[in-house]
């Protein structure tokens, strides 16, 4: 509808007041006036010299329109403008888990001591948030990918004082069963001595960023019986039914990482001690209760 009208006026009236202009990014969560359609920023781009911007819902259906009038921010109406143009990033000095960044770094040599993490995620997080302090010392982060037979792995790695062991993980906590898992295996030869294993008290390690960095108030709580990812990713209202939807939803928490401080002090002591573990010769090895 036209916002101009034509004929007699009353010229003493106030103009209309100027809408906020917002520079599109992603992540805004807007409403189309139109259509009512309610999303989230995925996507922007242009085309045919409009700048278009792409609206995910909450079932995960995305829509495109056109920038400019006819949304809605939080109730306010505003005008969604082109975004903002990226700033030359400063030279970093402290990396994402809060070292001292070393500059112009060639990666050590690999260590043939490992960090042994649960899974692909759980790699993932420790490599965005520690990759530079794993670079800079040579340690290599690997997925066991579960660790139900965490004593045979463990064995076939035959730790030794060159060969040492740091492990991750998840749900290690009194009474469950990875205590047990844990128990067996630092049994096997060599492991009391070469081998630390620590743990987190969350379900995954997708508990571990802190809902903060989410913009959550807490974790969905999740039913026994429901698989734990699915039941979350169905509680944030994004696409859960496929391992592939699983993977999708886990990219999108962990794009909103990018420093220590986003995730939980109980992930982030362990890791660092592992590190300690093996990366100092005069290492006060700690035994697992």
């Amino acid at each position: 509808m036209s916002n101009y009208s034509w004929g007699a006026q009353d010229l003493s009236a106030p103009a209309p007041k100027k809408l906020r202009q917002i520079p599109v990014s992603v992540g805004l969560l807007l409403e189309d006036v139109d259509s009512g359609w309610v999303g989230e920023v995925v996507r922007t781009e242009k085309s045919g010299g409009m700048r278009v911007i792409v609206l995910e819902d909450r079932r995960g259906k995305t829509r495109s329109f056109q920038a400019g009038f006819g949304f809605l921010l939080e109730g306010e109406p505003v005008e969604i403008v082109e975004p903002q143009p990226k700033a030359a990033a400063p030279k970093k000095l402290v990396s994402a888990s809060g070292s001292r960044a070393v500059t112009d770094l060639k990666a050590r040599t690999a260590r043939a001591s490992r960090i042994w993490v649960e899974g692909k995620h759980d790699a993932e997080l420790v490599e965005k948030v520690w990759g530079h302090d794993l670079r800079v010392e040579g340690i290599v982060v690997e997925p066991l990918h579960g660790v139900d037979d965490l004593a045979g792995a463990i064995r076939a790695f035959n730790p030794s004082p060159e060969r040492r062991l740091g492990i991750l993980v998840d749900h290690l906590i009194s009474g469950t069963k990875e205590e047990h898992i844990v128990k067996e295996a630092m049994r096997v030869p060599g492991a009391a001595q070469h081998v630390l294993i620590l743990g987190h008290p969350y379900v995954d390690v997708w508990q571990a960023v802190k809902p903060s960095a989410l913009n959550i108030t807490k974790w969905p709580v999740i039913a026994r019986g429901t698989d734990w990812k699915t039941g979350i990713l169905r509680e944030f209202g994004w696409p859960h039914s496929t391992a592939e939807d699983i993977g999708l939803g886990w990219q999108r928490i962990l794009s909103h990482v990018d420093h220590y401080s986003q995730l939980e002090p109980q992930l982030l002591g362990k890791v660092e001690e592992l590190i300690d573990f093996l990366t100092s010769e005069d290492y006060g090895f700690l035994t697992i209760d």
